[in-house]
């Protein structure tokens, strides 16, 4: 940890959104705590345990967005399959979870999970196996997506597959495993997916203490996968990263193996994603092959360019933004969200190129050259 140090206080003192979104988390988590334990129920300022839990998974979705954006807003790959990662994730925590019921589940088995028992399955799966231990399931979750990840992108990069065909290419691998998770014989619970789950570690998912524990474990993981993907980017790597997105020809006539810096970030991402996923599960109570769906990983480009692509914290403040407005309008006119979120889409192309966080620097920019222009003119008059 006394590594990171320098860069993380040298981050801070140099970049200013940095500052801000920092800033936001730690306030985030001291409040949203004090708000939920200490103010009584009868206070305006108290948060009910229904909106702990919704922040919490806001900030799973901010953990998300930020590692798309490291693929591409830095790498320039339009990841259309990055829902893929989000789910396996939250897949192997599922399994942890349910492992943890025990002989508690409706039909009383002790080792096979309820649908399995449903579905006459005689014995636990092979691939179940070591999921009743935490530390298990917690490698699983960024060993199974950044394994997906790098055989996908060594075979793709190798190919030099690019552009429109390689998000085509990553939409079709969450697609196919929406259809696979589906099948009842998957082993994976087929369409209800993974749910009815007690507790984690031994502390009861339905305690507000839980809750909470669970809420700062996101903001945490918020705040480390920041300044993981901060750290890349600002790094030698991130300057050669930046060039391959600009122009990858240039890079490879230059000797580089561009398909093996390609291939790192992009296995990073997915183990953010899948990191993402697993903190989703717990606080949501429930996974199913929904999550793979291929709309999903679109809303997810919509976030990061709604935020702002190539900023990291702007992608974060995407996916909260476009989220409470999903949660705001799926109560209110839940037939008008989608297109709600295809006008959204549209009027950042046509109006914020560059996102929320671009159109506010570019303000920021304006007003300090009006104040620099303006101050030659009044030394002139005086």
């Amino acid at each position: 940890m006394l590594k990171y140090k320098p860069f993380i206080f040298r981050l801070l003192e140099t970049d200013r959104g940095s500052k801000y979104f920092v800033a936001i988390l730690l306030a985030l988590m001291v409040l949203v705590p004090v708000c939920n334990l200490a103010v009584p129920e009868s206070s305006a300022f108290h948060m009910p345990v229904y909106g702990v839990t919704l922040i919490g998974k806001y900030l799973t979705y901010a953990l998300l967005a930020i590692s798309l954006d490291l693929v591409w807003g830095y790498l320039g790959i339009l990841s259309l399959g990055h829902g893929a990662f989000f789910g396996l994730g939250g897949y192997a925590m599922g399994m942890y979870l349910m492992r943890q019921i025990g002989d508690r589940g409706v039909y009383g088995h002790p080792v096979l999970p309820d649908f399995m028992v449903f579905l006459d399955y005689k014995e636990l799966p092979w691939f179940w196996y070591g999921f009743d231990q935490f530390w298990f399931a917690a490698l699983m979750v960024v060993l199974v997506p950044g394994l997906l990840a790098f055989v996908f992108g060594w075979l793709a990069f190798r190919s030099r597959v690019t552009g429109v065909y390689l998000s085509i290419i990553t939409q079709a691998l969450t697609y196919a495993l929406m259809l696979a998770f589906f099948r009842n014989n998957f082993g994976f619970g087929g369409n209800n997916g993974l749910t009815d789950f007690k507790d984690i570690l031994g502390f009861d998912l339905r305690s507000d203490g839980t809750r909470i524990a669970l809420f700062v474990c996101s903001a945490l993981a918020v705040m480390l996968g920041y300044f993981a993907c901060r750290f890349i980017v600002q790094s030698r790597l991130g300057s050669l990263v930046m060039a391959i997105r600009d122009s990858e020809g240039r890079v490879r006539a230059l000797g580089y193996r561009d398909e093996y810096y390609k291939l790192f970030v992009f296995v990073v991402a997915a183990m953010l994603a899948g990191v993402a996923g697993a903190l989703y599960v717990p606080q949501v109570g429930i996974i199913n092959p929904g999550e793979f769906s291929p709309i999903n990983s679109i809303e997810m480009v919509i976030w990061v360019a709604m935020g702002g692509r190539g900023t990291l914290y702007g992608a974060a403040l995407g996916a909260v933004v476009v989220n409470f407005a999903k949660t705001y309008f799926t109560a209110v006119a839940p037939e008008v969200w989608l297109f709600i979120l295809g006008g959204l889409f549209v009027g950042v192309t046509l109006f914020l190129p560059r996102g929320i966080v671009g159109a506010i620097q570019k303000i920021r920019g304006m007003l300090g050259a009006s104040r620099n222009t303006g101050l030659p003119g009044m030394a002139a008059k005086k």
